[in-house]
């Protein structure tokens, strides 16, 4: 799965400065959260999965509150969404995106409903949540090396740290004997923010260990009810300038980086303010009245939430639905091609019939 710190409005340092130039680059970049670390020491892919990902497949929106901007192909694809390459052959990309539309019409009347595009879109979700418990496995298994079942706080800290290029066994020393660790000011910023997001993982009656399916909930929130309000909170606790526990449109839509003095820059800006207002007004202020909850954030962040899916399914539909009759045609699918893979097909409806 793909990984993705929080943003002080006004404040400007050499990380902020570094994103600046990331994003004047690469308009699709996203800024780092927890992931910064990991590219200071990239180490093993092992390495990096003890850490929580700041992105998660099929939610709507990252951990440091950004939208989702595959979330659309996420729940259309799920986990065939690596087989949908830029660079992959078009007439591969073109066959294959006819199948997925036959399984997706499952009466067969050569149309998908917005139900029919609801089911596929919970059976996508779970796909990814099933590749999350699939990769946590793994994960777990690195942070307990002994194999009890049960990792403590300390044990994570050590293969952390580790995992940053200090070395294991002084670490593990230390800790052991209650010494000071020295570690850089970013290091420990993001230790203390782990360290609260493992208590938090850790189940009623709190044993300060955490088992599996807690670790799991540790890396992604998304699978236990929870932990997905405690992702809630953070967002909106890094966004809610008046300390309300609510979100305005403005404090929603505000640029967490300042302003650039470049054209492309600026465009980025523009692009953030208008994707952000349209989603705020349409689909997360579920009652219309220019404030977000952080129960109506939870609701839309919630990836199993059925009714959610529904509005996902007619938003999708409503994008290629040229001949407005609140169905999907394969012609229309095809020609929307990019919009749901991230693939762009030449020639889409070309021998249309034929091939279906």
């Amino acid at each position: 799965m793909s990984n993705r710190r929080r943003h002080q409005p006004g404040r400007l340092c050499a990380s902020t400065l570094a994103v600046f130039v990331m994003l004047a680059l690469n308009v699709q970049a996203r800024p780092a959260n927890i992931s910064a670390l990991k590219d200071k020491h990239p180490n093993s892919k092992e390495d990096n999965e003890i850490l929580p990902p700041d992105h998660l497949n099929g939610v709507k929106m990252e951990m440091d509150g950004h939208l989702n901007k595959d979330f659309h192909q996420e729940v259309f694809l799920g986990k065939e969404m690596e087989e949908f390459e830029e660079d992959s052959e078009p007439r591969r990309n073109r066959k294959k995106l006819i199948e997925i539309f036959t399984k997706v019409d499952i009466n067969k009347d050569r149309s998908v409903s917005a139900k029919e595009m609801q089911r596929w879109i919970m059976e996508k979700t779970e796909e990814h949540f099933q590749e999350a418990v699939k990769e946590n496995k793994l994960s777990f298994r690195a942070v307990d090396p002994d194999g009890d079942g049960h990792v403590t706080w300390d044990e994570y800290r050590v293969k952390f740290l580790a995992s940053k290029g200090f070395n294991e066994k002084e670490v593990a020393e230390k800790i052991k004997n209650n010494e000071e660790l020295k570690v850089d000011e970013e290091t420990q910023e993001v230790l203390e923010s782990l360290k609260d997001r493992w208590f938090q993982a850790d189940n009623p009656p709190a044993d300060q260990l955490l088992n599996e399916e807690e670790f799991l909930s540790f890396l992604h929130p998304e699978h236990s009810r929870g932990m997905l309000r405690y992702m809630v909170k953070e967002i909106v606790r890094d966004l809610d300038q008046d300390g309300d526990g609510k979100l305005t449109l403005a404090e929603f839509i505000s640029l967490p980086m300042g302003t650039v003095e470049n054209q492309q820059a600026q465009d980025i800006d523009d692009d953030w303010v208008r994707e952000r207002k349209k989603e705020f007004e349409e689909v997360i202020d579920a009652n219309h009245d220019m404030i977000v909850t952080m129960e109506e954030l939870e609701e839309y962040m919630d990836p199993m939430n059925e009714y959610n899916a529904l509005n996902e399914a007619k938003q999708m539909i409503a994008v290629a639905d040229e001949n407005q009759n609140h169905n999907l045609e394969l012609e229309e699918i095809l020609k929307y091609s990019e919009y749901f893979t991230g693939s762009k097909l030449m020639d889409y409806a070309r021998n249309v019939h034929e091939e279906f």
